[in-house]
């Protein structure tokens, strides 16, 4: 996986953030203006585009793209539209809540099957390094590595839970016909609106899990 700088990660936010106030502006706008201003970004991830109220941090928003089907810079380009105006869950941004949101941005290595038992599995999952992807047949799931940390889950939990986002039972994650797979990402966003950005560095399961967890 490729390691970006702050500074390029802070070109990534402005640019998702800035494809947002544009299509705000003009759904039509040509997206190649943003594409052409982020030189180096040609390099295949995955990535997804966050889009949070603030201060809450409540979800806005999330769309990306779990495996290296295109440059970053379209990716990105094409997620940050899509977590701003085309997430189900959500009806699409408004002007007024420019000054309400925070965007984050993920970028992904290489999703790698993680094949073995159940227990083996489980064990090779490490929560606050590890994002997890679950697909059974039309059925698939995908949780962000923040998720966890931000749930307070335990690896079991993160399996189970990433489950239920395939619309799959919650055990589902420890039969053999049930792909898993896990990946990292590294994590950019704004500390507030408009705000300076920082890269986020996420603790490991054992320095933040809850009590009972």
């Amino acid at each position: 996986m490729h390691i970006y700088s702050l500074n390029q990660g802070k070109e990534l936010v402005r640019a998702a953030h800035n494809a947002i106030e544009l299509y705000l502006k003009n759904p039509f706008f040509k997206k190649e203006l943003i594409e052409d201003s982020l030189s180096g970004f040609d390099d295949k991830h995955g990535v997804f585009v966050t889009v949070n109220y603030y201060p809450t941090d409540a979800l806005r928003g999330c769309v990306g793209f779990p495996y290296p089907s295109k440059p970053i810079k379209r990716a990105l380009i094409e997620a940050a539209i899509a977590a701003g105006f085309e997430d189900p869950r959500f009806v699409p941004l408004s002007h007024r809540e420019l000054d309400e949101i925070t965007i984050e941005v993920s970028v992904l290595s290489d999703p790698v099957e993680v094949k073995g038992t159940a227990r083996q599995r489980l064990k090779s999952i490490v929560v606050g390094r590890d994002g997890t992807i679950i697909e059974y047949g039309m059925y698939s799931g995908l949780l962000l590595p923040i998720v966890a940390v931000q749930e307070g889950w335990n690896a079991k939990q993160l399996l189970e839970q990433t489950c239920l986002k395939a619309g799959i039972p919650e055990e589902y994650w420890m039969q053999p016909k049930v792909k898993l797979y896990k990946y990292a990402a590294q994590v950019f966003r704004e500390s507030e609106p408009n705000g300076p950005i920082i890269e986020v560095k996420l603790p490991e399961e054992s320095k933040f899990r809850k009590p009972g967890k």
